[in-house]
């Protein structure tokens, strides 16, 4: 009795397409996240394939996954589009980062270390320098820094996972939003706030200051949205081309 050995050509042949999926997947999400591609855009899939050098198999597969995640919307009879936001459900979603955050800085207090600590001081001070400045490119990837270190010092895995795609969701508000309501100074005083609950051990306290800053950056989206839509309306009746 004998069986057939499976092709090995064929299996190779899957694990480059998936390959080839995951590793557009992973590429059109930063362009997503880096605002290349913006919230309401349509994503040409044959465009698409023709710059990265790939058939549309692919590509498709990608937007599927990147759909799964909630990055991109399928719009019947129109195509795909990077999802966008609404202000209502960019609420929802800070408020419940907020009880994440609150939570993971409640875990880390009782997890902090010397090494820990400094590592979170040193990025509070990184982030004066870039405030002082107000250099939000420097200072934006360093705040997204110092909250990881947060979430990863809790040791929840599962928080850590939830956390991570509501903040994916929420990039471009955050970017926005930490201009406003004092700017980046106010934004991180509440992080070294943040660092004296840790510091001190203290979990409620840490629990609170963790969750009242998200809080906080929940007021100040909110402000740079309703600024934003002044000022786009102001352009218009102005005769801005721009605003329409």
């Amino acid at each position: 009795m004998s069986f057939d050995r499976p092709d090995q050509s064929d299996d190779l042949s899957v694990l480059r397409s998936v390959s080839l999926t995951s590793a557009l997947e992973r590429k059109l999400e930063h362009l997503i996240m880096s605002g290349e591609l913006v919230p309401g855009g349509r994503l040409n899939e044959i465009q698409l394939a023709q710059r990265f050098g790939t058939s549309r198999g692919p590509v498709r597969e990608a937007m599927r996954s990147l759909e799964a995640k909630g990055f991109v919307e399928v719009i019947r009879n129109r195509g795909v589009f990077v999802r966008q936001i609404s202000l209502a459900e960019a609420c929802e979603i800070y408020e419940l980062r907020g009880t994440l955050f609150g939570l993971a800085g409640r875990l880390t207090s009782h997890r902090m270390t010397d090494d820990l600590l400094r590592r979170l001081r040193d990025l509070v001070e990184e982030m004066e320098t870039a405030a002082d400045q107000n250099d939000l490119d420097a200072y934006y990837p360093l705040n997204l820094q110092f909250h990881a270190t947060i979430i990863d010092a809790s040791g929840n895995r599962l928080l850590a996972s939830e956390y991570s795609r509501f903040v994916n969701k929420m990039h471009l508000f955050r970017q926005k939003s930490l201009v406003q309501g004092g700017g980046l100074a106010v934004s991180n005083s509440e992080h070294r706030e943040m660092l004296a609950a840790l510091a001190a051990g203290d979990a409620d306290r840490a629990y609170l200051s963790h969750w009242r800053h998200v809080d906080r950056a929940k007021h100040r989206m909110i402000v740079a949205v309703e600024n934003s839509t002044t000022a786009s309306g102001a352009r218009h009746r102005a005769g801005d081309p721009a605003a329409r």
